[in-house]
C-alpha cells in the first residue's frame, strides 16, 4: 500500500472546501474552450492572433499554447494535478496580459481598436485577470474536496499513518 505515497499525491494536497469545484469548473472549462477555439478560429484566434500580436513563431507557438491549454484545462477540470496544471496557465495569463493588454494603456495595443486608457485596459484585461485569480486561487488551495486529488490526499495520509 505505500505505493500511494508517490509523486501524484505529493502536489495534491487539498483541505480547501467543496465549495472550490466552481472555481475550478469555471477556470478549467474557460481553459480547455479556449485552447480549442484557437484550432476551430486559427486566424483569430490562434496563430493570426499570435502574429498579428508579435508574437515569435506564431505557427508553432500557437498549437503549443492551445495543447497546454486544452490538456490543463482538464486536468483542472478534473481536479487532478491541479496545482501543477495551473502553474502554466498562470505564466499564460500574465503573458496575455503582458503581450496583448498592457499595450492598451500606452496606445501601442495591436489587437485593440477603441481608445486606450486605464478604464480600456481593465476591461479588456476582465477574463484574462479572472483567470489569473482562478489559477492563483487553485494554486494557493487545491482542487479542494470533491477531486482525485483530495483523494490521493487522503490516500497518502492513510499510507503514512500505517507506515509508521
Amino acid at each position: 500500500m505505500a505505493q500511494l505515497d508517490t509523486w501524484q499525491a505529493k502536489p495534491a494536497p487539498t483541505d480547501a472546501p467543496a465549495a472550490t469545484v466552481l472555481i475550478r469548473l469555471y477556470a478549467g472549462a474557460v481553459f480547455f474552450s479556449e485552447g480549442i477555439q484557437k484550432f476551430l478560429c486559427p486566424d483569430q484566434l490562434g496563430t493570426g492572433r499570435f502574429d498579428k500580436a508579435g508574437i515569435p513563431a506564431p505557427g508553432f507557438l500557437a498549437p503549443l499554447d492551445a495543447v497546454v491549454e486544452i490538456a490543463c484545462g482538464l486536468l483542472i477540470l478534473a481536479g487532478l494535478l491541479t496545482r501543477l496544471a495551473t502553474i502554466p496557465m498562470i505564466v499564460n495569463m500574465l503573458g496575455a496580459l503582458l503581450i496583448t493588454k498592457l499595450p492598451i494603456l500606452w496606445g501601442e495595443a495591436l489587437l485593440f481598436d477603441g481608445e486606450s486608457g486605464w478604464w480600456d485596459l481593465v476591461h479588456e484585461s476582465r477574463t484574462d485577470l479572472a483567470q489569473l485569480c482562478g489559477g492563483l486561487f487553485l494554486l494557493m488551495l487545491g482542487a479542494g474536496a470533491y477531486s482525485p486529488d483530495a483523494r490521493l490526499s487522503r490516500a497518502a495520509v492513510v499510507v503514512s499513518a500505517v507506515d509508521r
